[in-house]
């Protein structure tokens, strides 16, 4: 939100700089961003003064230029080269002195320097309108008023304002704020506890008056509760034309282009007083105003020209023939002004915030209007803001008031009271302010104190302040005007250390992150809401589980996710197509469901793997990455969590490519496996995807806490190495298990270390390279001992799965 200077003046009278002011707004909890400077003309015409043209000759050596002197208010004439057609002696004009900066029609600024011209100096440059951003005629010089001084800034002649615009990060509760005379109204109060004898200064509306009853149009309201107060006047005999220039730069000053000066004066108001008004043709009006909602499915056009389907539950502004405009959003092409109006209703309301906001939300609309109806305005300065803007457009637009005002407020929005305690507002604050100056923060912001005890303060509130509603609200109110800065704090430092269980979920996490930040991974955190359209990838999801939000930020981000995979498949998309292409990432994080018994959340960890294993460099060739080595990162998340006794089996799945199910028991703990080309597509990624979903509730009920510790063996190890042909169905966890199954005591670890396939072996057969340790704990073994062990694992393979030893 923009904040002008100049304008904060007219409401408060203050001659601080800038800066000083920006201090207090922040600390009152109007954070100013940026002070910027606004020049009504660009440059401010400095260096621009008004010249008295005391001569004018041709130029001896060009027939379309003159040689004039000029008197500039300095102690002697300057010579000044110019090509306009119109100049002549005893003209005053502006002059751009040398070391002046002007603009081009692009912009770019240029500065006037000490010149020749055909032979002749030149020491400045007399200027036309478009030389000095004073209009668009560039035919020939500016002619001023002969009875201006010469040395006199042009400044002053043309009325350049010059402003100062704070940029303000409102946060959504402070709705009060919204406009110059809520900023004033805050800053006023913190003035006041400096003991600065300021006041607010209202506008005064007391010369309005009806000149006429010719045009009366009523009002029907079919809805109080969505429009609680209503106030419309009529005005007639208006010319629509550009505004004054007062208006316009005040308006520009908070980046607003004027339009005309019906429009600008409603958009005036809104940020003076922070009321939105709607003017309306009155001759496009047929019969009465109604306030309604309409049919679903009703086309309406707005005023930008798109055609829009309405909602039931949108308040409408209507005529008797149909709708003219979404009440407290946005007005209707058919009933807008327009230059040919010369009559108008105008409108001054307190509409509903929340349908103000499904309204703004279902249409995508995010107006000035909108944005301060569903925040909450003050109701009370409705009529006020009437009089005022009828006021304004009589000045601007001539005109007259031509109805009596309609105010249809049935209920009135009362204010509310609190009841402030003095023990738990130092309870809250740290510190026991006085109480006169509690009275006197209250006071300052139009908190009126009711009753005094000694245990506290009955306040009634002000009804236009939507969010204070509590004793800690008025608390905080209290404190942000005393300010934070002034609160003493102890030196004494207290902190607390929570016990908490090994397994925790976020310690587990953190361990889990750390294993996998050390070879390589980073982490990611993607939204949790996403587009609704993605289940369409994946058959194992449904749309019906799709967990729709009721006012999405925008489409693709409408739905809660079901899986995690896409989310971490556009990451993936965005570093790719930024040329960083070997990544490991991972996430925690939850998807949702609808399901008919309710809604339901599952904690996954996610690991992607994707381009090479590592960096290219002269030491290591490139390879890279492969499923086997993404399982072993799997694997190795298990192990860290003492999850041991994994079953593996093959995984069917519309995500994978080829897959895998890791499960401990019935429980299937880790999908993993080659992300389809199919779903990589939708994303625009061309190299495999390896990727892993963790179920990470189950995970954490199965890590086992208990750790056991054994000796180091002090008897040697044996390796056996065995060559085995299989088919090339087999598995090497077959193999893998039947060993198990075969030697439990002395066999200690097994491994592969190389498969081959290919000739010199028979069809349909492939080679497993398998080696085996062996250790007993309390002996060294013997070669009879190896051998026997080594006997009955190759039996038993061969019986198995058919392996024989591989000649």
């Amino acid at each position: 939100m923009k904040i002008s200077y100049n304008w904060l003046k007219q409401f408060i009278k203050i001659d601080k700089k800038s800066e000083d002011i920006a201090a207090i707004l922040t600390d009152l909890g109007l954070e100013v961003e940026t002070v910027s400077n606004y020049q009504s003309v660009r440059g401010g015409l400095v260096g621009v003064v008004v010249g008295h043209v005391l001569s004018c000759e041709k130029h001896p050596d060009a027939d379309r230029l003159k040689v004039t002197t000029v008197d500039i208010g300095e102690t002697s004439p300057v010579h000044i080269v110019c090509g306009a057609n119109n100049v002549a002696a005893g003209q005053k004009v502006p002059v751009a002195t040398i070391g002046t900066k002007l603009f081009d029609k692009d912009g770019v600024e240029y500065e006037i320097k000490k010149g020749k011209i055909r032979g002749q100096e030149s020491h400045g440059m007399i200027c036309a309108e478009d030389e000095l951003g004073l209009g668009t005629s560039h035919e020939g010089i500016m002619i001023l008023d002969d009875k201006l001084k010469p040395g006199t800034a042009c400044a002053k002649v043309f009325n350049i304002e010059n402003d100062e615009v704070f940029e303000i990060g409102l946060t959504p509760n402070r709705a009060d704020a919204m406009s110059h005379y809520g900023v004033a109204r805050d800053l006023r109060a913190n003035l006041l506890q400096k003991n600065s004898n300021i006041e607010i200064i209202t506008p005064s509306v007391s010369t309005f008056r009806i000149d006429k009853r010719t045009l009366k149009i009523d009002v029907d309201i079919k809805d109080s509760k969505l429009a609680p107060r209503y106030c419309g006047v009529t005005l007639s005999g208006l010319t629509v034309k550009p505004s004054p220039a007062w208006l316009q730069n005040r308006l520009k000053a908070i980046g607003i282009s004027p339009k005309n000066n019906i429009v600008d004066v409603t958009n005036y108001i809104l940020h003076d007083l922070g009321q939105p008004l709607h003017a309306f043709d009155a001759a496009k009006i047929n019969g009465k105003i109604i306030v309604k909602t309409v049919a679903a499915g009703t086309k309406f056009t707005t005023l930008d020209d798109v055609e829009r389907t309405l909602s039931e539950e949108d308040l409408m502004i209507c005529d008797e023939k149909g709708p003219l405009c979404i009440a407290g959003v946005f007005g209707g092409k058919s009933s807008g002004v327009t230059e040919t109006t010369n009559c108008i209703f105008l409108e001054s309301a307190y509409f509903n915030p929340i349908s103000v906001r499904k309204s703004a939300k279902r249409h995508a609309l995010n107006t000035d209007a909108s944005f301060r109806f569903e925040r909450g305005i003050d109701s009370s300065i409705t009529e006020f803001a009437l009089k005022r803007a009828a006021l304004l457009i009589k000045e601007v637009a001539g005109g007259e008031i031509t109805s009596d005002i309609v105010d249809i407020y049935p209920k009135k929005i009362e204010d509310f009271p609190v009841f402030l305690h003095f023990d738990k507002t130092a309870k809250l604050i740290g510190q026991e302010l006085p109480k006169e100056t509690i009275k006197k923060i209250l006071a300052s912001l139009d908190i009126k104190v009711n009753t005094v005890s000694d245990a506290g303060l009955g306040l009634i509130i002000p009804s236009y302040r939507v969010d204070v509603q509590r004793e800690v609200d008025v608390v905080e109110e209290i404190l942000r005007v005393y300010g934070y800065n002034n609160i003493n704090f102890t030196k004494k430092l207290n902190a607390t250390v929570a016990n908490s269980a090994r397994t925790e979920d976020y310690k587990v996490q953190n361990i889990i992150a750390t294993q996998l930040n050390s070879i390589g991974f980073h982490e990611i955190m993607a939204n949790s809401l996403t587009s609704p359209d993605y289940v369409k990838l994946s058959e194992t999801l449904n749309e019906d589980y799709n967990v729709i939000m009721l006012n999405p930020l925008s489409n693709d981000l409408s739905a809660m996710r079901q899986s995690l995979l896409f989310s971490g498949l556009e990451a993936v998309s965005y570093n790719i197509n930024r040329r960083n292409r070997d990544l490991k990432l991972f996430e925690f994080g939850k998807t949702y469901h609808k399901l008919p018994s309710g809604y339901d959340e599952s904690k996954h960890l996610t690991l992607f793997v994707t381009g090479n294993r590592m960096d290219e460099s002269w030491t290591t060739a490139q390879k890279p990455s492969d499923f086997f080595l993404f399982k072993g990162y799997v694997i190795g998340v298990l192990e860290r969590l003492g999850i041991c006794k994994l079953l593996n089996k093959p995984l069917e799945s519309d995500v994978f490519a080829e897959g895998m199910a890791i499960s401990c028991g019935k429980d299937i703990l880790v999908e993993l496996g080659t992300v389809k080309k199919s779903i990589l597509k939708h994303f625009d990624i061309k190299q495999e995807v390896l990727f892993a979903d963790f179920n990470w509730n189950i995970i954490l009920k199965l890590i086992n806490n208990k750790i056991k510790f054994t000796d180091i063996p002090k008897y040697p190890e044996v390796r056996r190495d065995l060559a085995l042909l299989v088919d090339k169905v087999v598995a090497f966890d077959s193999i893998y298990t039947i060993a198990r199954q075969t030697e439990k005591s002395l066999l200690k670890d097994i491994n592969l270390f190389d498969v081959y396939e290919g000739k010199n072996l028979p069809d349909g057969k492939k080679s497993y390279a398998v080696s085996f340790t062996l250790q007993d704990t309390t002996k060294t073994l013997t070669d009879e001992q190896i051998d026997k062990v080594m006997s009955k694992l190759q039996k038993n393979l061969e019986t198995e799965v058919g392996a024989s030893l591989r000649q």
